[in-house]
């Protein structure tokens, strides 16, 4: 077993030596390594403090009280420490230094406060987070209590041992027990980071745990999506069964309408609305984040609603398009892509960067994307549009033009 290290040290802060000629006295508390320093509320002239002995030098009544002060601090800090250590925590300078200056209170467990967290959060369900995001905090409580047993062999830590070390390795336990990929570790570990926040603003952690880690996405990697060709080709191609039939129907229309799959999923006939015009719309807040969505209807989608208004499995539902499992969807669209030779991965997120880079391609506006899409803003509107090299050819074109006849 590792060797916990673990020492006190006294020491001046001489920049703050007063107009008497005091200089106040520190406590440093080393344990494996890692110091935190406290003000003792003791103070000693300059020339008289010894710091090879750690002591205040000369016979007068004053260093007599200053040393005799010291020894009993020191026994403090460790009657403090061995405390700690026989309640359970691991007694380090940061447990030290809390329970120093404020000896009634007792570090928080780190996991029993994010469940009261994660009850809160549930409780701004529909008003401040989706159910969905609330989910996520569950999920990631119930990772960290698997690794907190594997890891430290413990049902709890307390609060303030949770530093760089401890994140750094709940990352790694993410991507190999669960094998999340790296986006989606980062997204759990957004969790986490807006519990500390939490913590830190109610003063029970001193210092954010995540000032040294940085939660960086990838973004590198170009997101599939069908051309025009691709995708006529895929409503087109005869298919050889109803159930790949009815799994290119909810497809293409979330190719049509940018829905995203759980959101076709939900999709209800009380979110269908017709203007004054005779124009029927998608009214639907996301199931992700609750941002209307507002999307005129095109002829197939329109079609492709009437198609399933008696359908049975819909109808007993409740619901407008026969949607199966996200996993028998993928699977499914794999079938259809092999029937259409087309040699890309199809997955239900596809449908949605489909239906974004040809809105862009065929001259809708970010912004107006945007709202189509139920995007707050327009910066995560860019990392669905794509620019086909059509579209690039095209604005050249134009742009060679106007320079010609300048």
């Amino acid at each position: 077993m590792e060797r916990k290290r673990f020492s006190v040290t006294f020491f001046l802060r001489k920049a703050r030596t007063n107009k008497s000629g005091l200089t106040p006295i520190l406590a440093r508390i080393t344990t494996n390594g890692v110091s935190k320093e406290v003000y003792i509320q003791c103070s000693v002239p300059l020339d008289r403090w010894n710091q090879s002995k750690e002591c205040a030098t000369g016979r007068d009544k004053l260093c007599q009280q200053v040393n005799a002060y010291l020894n009993e601090y020191r026994a403090r800090i460790l009657s403090v420490r061995q405390e700690l250590i026989a309640q359970g925590h691991d007694g380090t300078c940061f447990e030290i230094k809390a329970r120093l200056q404020n000896p009634t209170s007792h570090t928080r467990p780190f996991l029993a406060e994010l469940e009261k967290y994660c009850g809160k959060r549930q409780s701004e369900v529909g008003v401040r987070i989706t159910q969905l995001t609330a989910n996520k905090y569950h999920r990631v409580l119930r990772y960290l209590t698997e690794y907190v047993r594997e890891r430290y062999g413990k049902e709890d830590v307390p609060l303030s041992s949770i530093d760089y070390e401890f994140l750094d390795g709940f990352n790694t336990f993410l991507q190999t027990a669960h094998r999340c990929h790296h986006n989606g570790a980062i997204n759990l570990l957004d969790c986490v980071k807006n519990f500390t926040l939490y913590c830190l603003r109610n003063e029970w952690l001193e210092k954010d745990p995540f000032r040294h880690y940085k939660l960086k996405e990838e973004h590198n990697k170009s997101k599939d999506h069908l051309t025009k060709s691709e995708l006529d080709t895929l409503l087109k191609k005869p298919l050889p069964n109803e159930r790949l039939a009815r799994i290119r129907d909810v497809f293409s229309f979330c190719c049509l309408t940018g829905l995203a799959f759980t959101d076709v999923d939900h999709l209800k006939a009380e979110h269908i609305r017709t203007d004054e015009n005779g124009v029927q719309w998608i009214h639907k807040p996301r199931e992700k984040t609750s941002v209307m969505s507002r999307i005129p209807l095109l002829p197939h989608p329109i079609a492709l609603l009437k198609k399933y208004e008696r359908d049975e499995t819909c109808r007993a539902r409740g619901k407008l398009l026969p949607v199966p499992s996200n996993a028998k969807m993928n699977a499914y669209l794999k079938e259809i892509a092999a029937i259409c030779n087309i040699d890309k991965t199809l997955t239900t997120h596809v449908a949605r960067h489909t239906f974004a880079c040809l809105a862009v391609e065929y001259g809708m506006p970010i912004d107006v994307l945007a709202k189509v899409l139920g995007h707050s803003n327009t910066n995560m509107t860019r990392h669905y549009a794509k620019f086909s090299e059509e579209l690039i050819g095209r604005e050249m074109l134009k742009l060679g033009e106007e320079l010609s006849v300048g």
